[in-house]
This record gives C-alpha cells, sequence and structure tokens, in this order.
C-alpha cells in the first residue's frame, strides 16, 4: 500500500486549434512584360531576394538608357546656363545689361529643374528595370506557379504569380471561453491555482502523436467575441519539418498553472460495470472500497477531488483477489513514475503480493 499526500500538479485545459501560416505573400508583378524565365522548384525552400519569375528586360533596358543621355544632355544645359550666368555677372554695366542677368539666372533655373526631373526619371527606370526580376519578399515555401514562360502579366495585376508562406515557426489559434477565463482567474485570486512562470501549449496531432516542441504564447486574447463568448488566443512552435501545415486542426493542451492535489496510482483503481472508479483504503487491517471523483492524469497517477484524503492508506496490488471488507496485512511500497512498485521489504514480499 502507499500513503496519499498531496502534491503540486500541472493545470492545463486542451482547446482545439487551427494552425495558420505565420506569414504568406501573394507574389505580383510591379512592372509589366512577358515572363522570360520561372528559375525555383514549387514547394522548395526560399529566401528573401530569391528571384522567383524573371520578365524580358528589353524594353527596361532601352528605357534606361534614353534616361541616362537624358541626364547627360540635361547636365550640359546645366553646365551652359552656369557659364552664361557668370559672364554675363562679370559684364553686368559693360554692354549687359541687368535684365540679361536676370534671364540667364532663370534660363539655369529652368536648366537645373529639367536636370532634377531628367534624374527622377533614371531612378525610375533603373528600378523598372530592377523589377523585371520578381523576388521572394520572405523566406518561405514557394508554392506552383499560376502563370508559365511566354506569359505576358500587368502592373499589380489582380491575379498572384505565385505564394510564399513561411511554415516555421508556424501559429496555432485557439478559442477559450469568456467563462473558464473568468473561473481560472478567480482560482487564481483564491489561491487554488498557482500561475506559471508563462503559458506555454503543447500539440496532438491529427494521428493521436504528441508534437516534440512546445508552444509559446505570442499574442493574448485582448477581446471577447459577441458572437461566440470566447477570447481568442495564438501560440507560436517550431516546424523545422513541416509537420504541421497551415489550416491542420490539432489538439492543443495550455498549460495554465499548478495546483494542489491528491494523486492515487492508477494500478490501485479498478473500473466498474457503470464507470465508477474506484480504490481500495487499508484501515485498521480491513479493506474498504470507495469510489474516485477525477479531474486528469499526471505520472501515471489519477488526479483526486473527492473520495480519499491525505493519509489514507491505498493498496496497490492484489486487487483481483480483494472484495470490500477484506482482512488485509498491508505492506508499505512506492511507485515510480512509470508506475512500477518498489521498495517492497524482502520478508514481507509474498505476504505484499497476497494481501495488498
Amino acid at each position: 500500500m502507499v500513503t496519499l499526500d498531496e502534491a503540486h500538479v500541472p493545470f492545463s485545459v486542451t482547446l482545439p486549434g487551427r494552425a495558420v501560416a505565420s506569414a504568406q505573400t501573394d507574389i505580383r508583378p510591379r512592372v509589366s512584360g512577358m515572363i522570360e524565365e520561372i528559375p525555383y522548384s514549387p514547394g522548395s525552400r526560399v529566401s528573401v531576394g530569391d528571384v522567383l519569375f524573371r520578365l524580358e528586360a528589353n524594353t527596361y533596358e532601352t528605357a534606361l538608357a534614353a534616361a541616362e543621355a537624358q541626364v547627360r544632355g540635361a547636365e550640359v544645359a546645366v553646365q551652359t546656363a552656369e557659364a552664361t550666368v557668370s559672364r554675363y555677372a562679370r559684364l553686368e554695366g559693360t554692354g549687359v545689361t541687368t535684365g540679361d542677368v536676370d534671364t540667364a539666372r532663370s534660363s539655369l533655373a529652368q536648366a537645373q529643374a529639367t536636370l532634377s526631373a531628367a534624374k527622377a526619371d533614371l531612378q525610375s527606370a533603373q528600378l523598372d528595370l530592377e523589377r523585371v526580376e520578381i523576388r521572394s519578399p520572405i523566406d518561405g515555401i514557394v508554392a506552383v506557379s499560376n502563370v508559365s514562360v511566354g506569359a505576358i502579366v500587368t502592373a499589380n495585376q489582380t491575379d498572384a504569380l505565385t505564394t510564399v508562406t513561411t511554415m516555421d515557426p508556424i501559429y496555432v489559434d485557439v478559442a477559450e471561453s469568456s467563462a473558464r477565463i473568468t473561473r481560472v482567474r478567480s482560482q487564481f485570486d483564491n489561491g487554488t491555482l498557482q500561475p506559471g512562470d508563462r503559458l506555454d501549449a503543447a500539440l496532438t496531432l491529427e494521428d493521436g502523436r504528441s508534437y516534440e516542441d512546445t508552444g509559446s504564447l505570442v499574442t493574448p486574447g485582448l477581446v471577447v467575441s459577441t458572437s461566440t463568448g470566447s477570447v481568442d488566443m495564438r501560440f507560436e512552435f517550431e516546424n523545422p519539418a513541416r509537420m504541421i501545415l497551415p489550416g491542420q486542426f490539432l489538439r492543443v493542451g495550455i498549460n495554465v498553472g499548478s495546483r494542489q492535489a491528491i494523486l492515487v496510482p492508477q494500478r490501485a483503481s479498478q473500473r466498474q460495470a457503470d464507470g465508477t472508479l474506484t480504490v481500495f483504503l487499508a484501515k485498521d487491517g480491513v479493506a474498504n472500497e470507495v469510489s474516485l471523483t477525477t479531474s486528469g492524469t499526471y505520472q501515471n497517477a489519477w488526479i483526486v477531488t473527492e473520495g480519499v484524503d491525505v493519509g489514507d492508506q491505498v493498496i496497490v496490488d492484489g486487487l483481483s483477489n480483494l472484495s470490500d471488507g477484506a482482512k488485509v496485512s498491508p505492506v508499505p511500497v512506492t511507485i515510480n513514475d512509470i508506475g512500477v512498485v518498489q521498495d517492497v521489504a524482502p520478508d514481507d514480499a509474498q505476504d505484499a503480493e497476497q494481501d495488498q
């Protein structure tokens, strides 16, 4: 038998959740032209700046050359106007009137304005030429192309060329009822529940396996939905192997905090035909069968809320031959973390096997 005591056990809630990409960007052209090359492989990992599409560049190369020529012409015009102003300023009063000087200065200002406009056109032409290479703005996985080589695309068109999705890390969104959040806060206030250092989450995959990484809260719920009465929360999980895909539905176990509770070894319990969970308590050399009310499990033990008290002695072995009211001679034992009985005294081992 083992003597029951209270222990700190985690308090968690399990909620349905849905996986959401941490970033997703539709790729659209910023200039018009014909698709000349699609250098990526669908489903591959891309980084910021990787080229996804390349447009035919001839038109933009020609426009850049023309813009460069305009800048050079405007620079010559400015130099000529500056020389004229300088010469007229020296000759003012000796055949050159003040009006002539003012006109020369006005011509210089006009030439400078023309140069500024030409430089702006040059910068625009340079940008357009750079944009014939359509690059990924984020790290992620690139989808299948929606266009083929030779297709004509237009700047900022409605239809995306492809999509890049960031899945590592990945988000999982859950919704918790505001009523439960209020109850948990009340338990924090009255001391029956101790909050943890942070709100972590564990995932159960669709096939029932536990996901190895622990998620952290990145977006706490701040507003209660008027239609559902719930609060939305978002957790972030590392996802290097892409085991979790956007849109998947998952089970999310959220570690809220810890509380003091009585733990009863699962190996000490029996499930009756009506579903009732029972254990045998040893008291005054007699086995007494009692029913348990539980709120979950922790490390091969039931978390018991009703049915037993601290100090009760629970029989953990020989249950199949035991009945309510039977006489017993219990032997103290311990149970390790995987539920195996240990520390049976050698001289009492046989009695323990028969009487526990």
